[in-house]
């Protein structure tokens, strides 16, 4: 049944992501971007230099992205924010599609939701995610202090929609950032991201 429901999930990523031609690749300098968030304030990469980052796509009504806001993408929030890493979650959807919000809708999802993101940005032109290549909510990325990509991919190795699976799940993003912060490689650099499409 297991496998049943990743080899699904992975089924319904390849058939609904668009395609796109991704400009960030591991080991390469993170593109560059410009993005507001839910309070109204412009972000850039640049302002983070001699940071870790996370970048986190996410739609709310994903499935995916539901298994993960059951407490596991809060508690990853707040463990690595409490380690000095910006966690920077990207709303890429576009106006009239799903997982679109305005900055007081996605204020309200990170109340109701315990979230502790860094900051919610807003890219409803899907200009950041785009220049990434993201396809799946989520999507993540791990850049180092120099600004250069260590993790693209998947949350984890499990693509199912079942919170159940979160307990035997190999979390992607805590092996690159547990083993980065300590000064060692990242072992995994890259995976195939599951989820729903980005909306563009």
């Amino acid at each position: 049944m297991k496998l049943a429901r990743t080899l699904l999930a992975v089924s319904l990523t390849l058939a609904c992501s668009p395609h796109l031609t991704a400009q960030a690749a591991v080991g390469q300098s993170a593109p560059a971007f410009s993005a507001v968030d839910t309070q109204g304030k412009t972000h850039g990469l640049d302002q983070y230099r001699g940071k870790w980052v996370v970048l986190e796509w996410t739609n709310h009504d994903c499935p995916f992205v539901k298994k993960h806001y059951g407490g596991n993408m809060q508690k990853l929030q707040k463990d690595y924010t409490g380690k000095g890493v910006a966690w920077l979650t990207i709303v890429s959807s576009a106006p009239g599609k799903q997982g679109h919000v305005s900055p007081a809708q996605a204020d309200q999802l990170t109340k109701d939701r315990g979230a502790a993101p860094s900051a919610v940005l807003l890219d409803p032109e899907g200009k950041v995610g785009r220049a990434y290549g993201a396809r799946t909510t989520p999507h993540m990325y791990v850049i180092d202090p120099s600004g250069k990509l260590v993790y693209a991919g998947a949350i984890d190795d499990t693509p199912s929609t079942d919170p159940a699976d979160l307990a035997t799940a190999r979390n992607y993003v805590t092996a690159a950032l547990d083993a980065a912060l300590a000064g060692k490689p990242v072992a995994t650099t890259t995976s195939t991201p599951y989820g729903c499409s980005v909306k563009y």
